[in-house]
């Protein structure tokens, strides 16, 4: 079943009854008040982005079964106030840990470091969440782990089969443009997410089956990799545009 719907994300999670979903990934918004190709932003303060997720995370903990996990995606800008919510509604004890995901970012500051990460919260709902590391080991190729090739040539030595993944993942982000394999996952959606860093975590806290939900969807990669993982789907995007690409992507609901 994968259930794909074009709605405000709050009124799809009230549908839902309690302790329905074994997992939640979510790449929310994260508070730069950009106006993006597809969507906007919304601003960064506090108030504004307290008053927005505090009711959807709520409602995320409702639905969560007690051996499920969810991982909310975003960047420096709103990550320690979505950790304090996050720790009031999940509570601190089944906080997990900070994922960074390492893209491939372009340009350049005078005033800062360049911000090269997105942050990903991991929580449990309980201590019994599932967890399946063995499955997510550093795989040997270079459009997912694309340091290889620069160890490689700096003459470093690195075991990659069978080593287990660590919290810093370096996926190439997916762009317009053909020039290398994972940009032919291009759908034309600002801030699209790779298959293979939301694959990571399907596979990390899901069983073949498993209901998992995305209630910030965009480009609806997760609908996309569930299908192709074989698990169930439900989820949404209040963007028209997002909604129909979710749609071509998964072939239609079902």
């Amino acid at each position: 079943m994968i259930e794909i719907k074009c709605i405000d994300n709050l009124k799809l999670m009230a549908e839902i009854p309690d302790s329905t979903i074994d997992l939640i990934y979510c790449d929310i918004l994260y508070g730069t008040g950009r106006k993006f190709k597809d969507y906007q932003d919304l601003k960064p303060k506090r108030k504004i982005i307290e008053e927005h997720y505090i009711p959807r995370i709520k409602e995320m903990y409702r639905i969560l079964k007690d051996t499920g996990s969810i991982y909310l995606q975003m960047d420096y800008r709103i990550s320690h106030w979505i950790r304090c919510i996050m720790d009031d509604v999940f509570k601190y004890k089944n906080f997990v840990q900070v994922i960074y995901w390492k893209y491939n970012a372009g340009g350049k500051y005078n005033d800062k470091f360049k911000t090269v990460t997105d942050e990903i919260l991991f929580y449990g709902k309980t201590k019994k969440r599932k967890f399946y590391p063995e499955r997510v080991t550093i795989p040997h190729h270079p459009d997912t782990y694309r340091r290889i090739k620069g160890y490689a040539n700096a003459g470093i030595t690195i075991n990659i089969n069978g080593k287990q993944r660590e919290n810093l993942w370096d996926f190439n982000a997916v762009k317009k443009g053909n020039y290398t394999k994972i940009n032919k996952e291009w759908v034309d959606y600002e801030t699209q997410k790779p298959e293979a860093l939301i694959k990571t975590i399907i596979e990390a806290s899901s069983n073949s089956g498993d209901l998992v939900a995305d209630f910030y969807a965009g480009s609806f990669t997760t609908a996309k990799v569930c299908k192709d993982l074989n698990r169930h789907f439900i989820g949404c995007d209040i963007n028209q545009k997002a909604y129909e690409i979710g749609l071509k992507r998964v072939g239609k609901n079902f």
